[in-house]
């Protein structure tokens, strides 16, 4: 986006000058058709330069003011402003109409294509009067003391009388069809709104300072001294896993020796546990309910004995639940002893 250049007499407390006014080469039948109008002596407007006079004439005079809106504001603080069932009597009484009014500093037709107004020093005094005089003491009203309110209070004035100063609208230049006689004009197509909601923006909230947060300091935990190894808090855990155990070590259940060991391993290592079946658990042991009081004795006595858990049927007890048609894998538990016969022999 490009630089926009105001004039000198757009800065802050600058005095009136004649606008700045940058024309096309070929100027707009519209600002043809305005300048027409207004004009009580019929000036020829055949060339650009003919334009350029004209408007620049026109606006330059002491009356070209122009009227960019109306804001009805209190006359007083809130806690003096007059109580009337009648509302058109507290507005008559309560309320004043200021009207913001500004002279062109600027109109470009070339890059931007807009026009740019300065507050009049009447404006700005009526302004910085009502901040300082109704609107501050309201904004005081509706906040809390601390030490630095007054200081705050002060700044907040100073700094709205350097943006009174410092504000320009800017606008379409399309807004110089608002033109009337001897320069004054008004704006048009709503634009009064969007000075009135910039205008109203300049007043700025006394903002209190925020909560002081207190940092709550809390002491370093007291660690013991490292005597001995770094990770002596580490407790090794024991191992649950049992010592592994030689096959040829593990005894057969069954007490006959003479069964064949690759069906009967072959037969556990295809099984289930839930295949097995096993007895029904102990019941478990609850406490009787008393009356009687909580003695110590009660909590810090040794640990009750507790139903053992019942172990797992042998191989032997197996064969005897199954049934004797049963086969696993064509082999007949009812003929084992037909094929252990000759292994116990060769023994």
């Amino acid at each position: 986006m490009p630089t926009i250049l105001l004039p000198a007499s757009a800065a802050a407390f600058a005095p009136r000058s004649p606008p700045n006014v940058v024309l096309n080469t070929k100027v707009d039948p519209w600002l043809t058709a305005t300048l027409k109008r207004i004009n009580r002596i019929k000036r020829p407007l055949n060339s650009v330069p003919q334009h350029f006079r004209c408007l620049t004439e026109t606006l330059s005079k002491p009356s070209a003011i122009w009227t960019l809106s109306s804001i009805m504001l209190p006359k007083a603080p809130d806690s003096e402003l007059r109580k009337d069932s009648n509302p058109l009597i507290e507005a008559l009484f309560n309320y004043q109409l200021i009207h913001i009014e500004a002279y062109v500093v600027h109109v470009d037709m070339v890059s931007q294509n807009e026009v740019a107004f300065k507050l009049t020093p009447e404006t700005i005094e009526s302004l910085v009067e009502y901040h300082k005089d109704v609107y501050s003491v309201d904004t005081s009203a509706s906040t809390w003391n601390w030490s630095e309110k007054e200081v705050q209070l002060k700044k907040l004035q100073q700094d709205f009388v350097q943006a009174a100063n410092k504000f320009v609208y800017r606008t379409n230049a399309m807004a110089l069809e608002g033109l009337e006689e001897d320069g004054a004009g008004e704006l048009l197509c709503g634009r009064s709104e969007e000075v009135k909601s910039a205008i109203m923006g300049l007043f700025l909230p006394l903002l209190p300072p925020p909560p002081r947060i207190i940092d709550i300091v809390r002491p370093a935990p007291l660690l013991p001294s490292s005597t001995g190894a770094d990770n002596w808090w580490q407790s090794p855990l024991p191992s649950s896993q049992s010592a592994p155990v030689d096959s040829w070590k593990m005894v057969p259940s069954s007490p006959s020796t003479t069964s064949s060991g690759d069906s009967t391993s072959g037969m556990w290592a295809t099984m289930t546990l839930s295949e097995l079946q096993l007895p029904s658990p102990a019941p478990s042991y609850s406490q009787p309910y008393t009356t009687a009081g909580y003695s110590a004795p009660q909590y810090y006595s040794a640990p009750m004995s507790m139903a053992p858990i019942p172990q797992l049927p042998l191989p032997s007890m197996l064969t005897q639940q199954c049934s004797t048609s049963a086969g696993y894998g064509g082999f007949g538990w009812d003929r084992y002893q037909e094929y252990a016969m000759p292994y116990a022999t060769t023994m």
